[in-house]
């Protein structure tokens, strides 16, 4: 039977790309039983069974390099995070948040700092110092005078790129601007709320005309540790994870171990205090999303 990647779901439907041709696809019964151990995700490679020249059925999944699920979509090979200098303002809290997510799927992740002509280059100097320490690549855009633009054409070439981040902060413009052809739909940012509008209401991968794909996903402001251990929330900071082999105790948590590396780099200013207090807020979130989701 033939092969190919799931490129849309909706509605129901899975849109498998087999070469130069997209067929319609909807998935056989054992993908819809309550014990599925798979069910078909956007970026998937299937096994597909032709019914017509344009539909079939989706008969298998094959195994996946890694997944997200918000937004759900598998063997990504890098996330590009947009995240805005203004309207709506930079935040380091929810970016910290989407790279711990990133991590924990073994998905390198671009950042993107949107809007970047709407305030000073010493803050946008400031962010792009901050998280280069850390080891992730920084690109500062802005559609008005196109800076970066070019750079991250470069990024996306030959991969598999899933676009996430804030609602309203610019990932739909930037693709547009990116890929005039394409033309996804965007919304303005909410004058009231101070918050994008929902633009995009499913995930679908776009073929690039210069190889690979780019994946546009609902916005979204919110994410749950779905999944997630204490030791992979500690895990998933890469700043932690330079210093934590020397930390007294294997399996550290880097809370109140006595012997703590990462405490100690955060005393001495090797790691950035406030990405220090943001990891001790997601183990409150995470414990207290243990507590509303027991099994019992």
């Amino acid at each position: 039977m033939p092969e190919g990647r799931i490129v849309k779901a909706l509605s129901g439907f899975y849109y498998v790309a087999d070469g130069d041709q997209v067929i319609q696809c909807r998935a056989r019964g054992l993908f819809k039983k309550k014990d599925a151990k798979v069910n078909p995700l956007v970026g998937d490679w299937v096994v597909y069974e032709s019914v017509s020249e344009t539909e079939g059925y989706v008969m298998q999944v094959s195994e996946r390099k890694n997944e997200l699920l918000r937004p759900p979509v598998s063997n990504v090979d890098q996330a590009i995070l947009v995240f805005s200098m203004q309207e709506p303002g930079f935040s380091p809290l929810l970016l910290d948040k989407f790279l711990v997510h990133t991590e924990h799927a073994g998905i390198d992740a671009v950042i993107v700092l949107s809007k970047a002509d709407l305030v000073s280059d010493e803050e946008v100097a400031a962010v792009i110092d901050r998280y280069e320490k850390v080891g992730y690549r920084v690109l500062p855009t802005s559609k008005r005078d196109l800076r970066g633009i070019e750079q991250l054409r470069h990024e996306l070439k030959d991969a598999i790129s899933v676009f996430a981040g804030q609602s309203g902060v610019g990932k739909s413009s930037l693709i547009n601007l990116l890929f005039p052809d394409m033309q996804l739909q965007t919304g303005d940012v909410s004058q009231k709320l101070g918050r994008g509008r929902h633009t995009t209401r499913h995930v679908e991968l776009i073929p690039l005309p210069e190889g690979g794909y780019v994946a546009d996903t609902p916005g979204f402001s919110s994410l749950e540790f779905i999944g997630l251990s204490e030791l992979d929330l500690a895990h998933s900071f890469r700043d932690f994870e330079q210093v934590a082999d020397q930390c007294k105790f294997r399996g550290c948590l880097h809370l109140s171990e006595p012997g703590c590396a990462v405490r100690e780099a955060v005393e001495s200013g090797e790691i950035v205090a406030e990405r220090y207090e943001h990891y001790k807020q997601f183990t409150e979130e995470l414990k207290e999303y243990q507590r509303r989701n027991r099994p019992w």
